[in-house]
């Protein structure tokens, strides 16, 4: 049986490199796609409507069909949505810092306060090159390595000319709540989290890991929000293992 091709989404305010550390480990001769997310490059304009079903809308026509996709925070959002609407281009899914709901909700204590992601959406718009370094270094804490994540995602920041799409991408953040249709995402998933995530907290993936039909869950002591580039060499091995299942 043949390995599905591989679909990389990366997260808020990043580009493609980001994948960078965990392609570098991955078969070389593995089919992988790593799109930009809309809004964040020039290539991928952001739809005229900022949710996340135009921005999987947007995406959707040039993946290719059957793939494992995997997303990483904020593509993980999209990578769940592609399953639910498009399934016919995910065979497999696999999400890393993964939540269904970013904003704490009165029954969803697992996620960072309103009054906190609406004070950096305000500061994004403000300062945008500044909020986008200190997202940086929130999605650094807990890593053993942290100074190797916030120096490659501090070379992996999307063009500052894209800020409008981008503030699109915090809105979507801001009010996509996924939890009730997560359950009928019925195809195979495999979620990969960092025990000291300060974004995504890992309850959010164990709560995902129990909710879907078909989840395993592994988690990294030693990591933060952003274990494929610390941990790129395990997360590979997890990921081709998933493949060739």
């Amino acid at each position: 049986m043949s390995r599905p091709p591989l679909v990389l989404l990366h997260g808020w305010g990043l580009a493609p490199s980001v994948w960078q550390p965990l392609r570098a480990q991955l078969d070389a001769d593995w089919p992988c796609h790593t799109p930009a997310l809309p809004g964040h490059d020039a290539t991928a304009p952001a739809p005229a409507a900022p949710t996340l079903a135009a921005w999987t809308d947007a995406l959707a026509p040039a993946l290719p069909d059957g793939a494992l996709v995997c997303g990483w925070s904020l593509g993980t959002l999209v990578a769940m949505d592609l399953a639910l609407r498009h399934p016919a281009k995910v065979a497999r899914l696999a999400l890393i810092g993964a939540s269904p709901c970013f904003v704490q909700q009165p029954d969803w204590p697992c996620a960072l306060a309103t009054d906190t992601v609406d004070s950096f959406r305000r500061d994004f718009a403000a300062e945008p090159d500044k909020t986008l370094r200190r997202f940086i270094a929130l999605q650094a804490l807990g890593d053993a390595g942290r100074r190797e994540v916030t120096r490659h995602l501090g070379a992996s920041l999307a063009p500052l000319d894209t800020a409008a799409g981008l503030a699109d991408g915090l809105t979507i953040l801001a009010h996509t709540d996924l939890r009730a249709a997560a359950t009928a995402i019925d195809c195979p998933v495999r979620l990969l989290h960092g025990a000291h995530d300060a974004l995504m907290p890992a309850d959010a993936a164990r709560w995902l890991a129990d909710a879907l039909p078909q989840a395993r869950y592994s988690e990294f002591t030693d990591a933060g929000h952003a274990p494929f580039i610390t941990r790129a060499a395990d997360c590979a091995t997890l990921l081709q293992g998933f493949a060739d299942d």
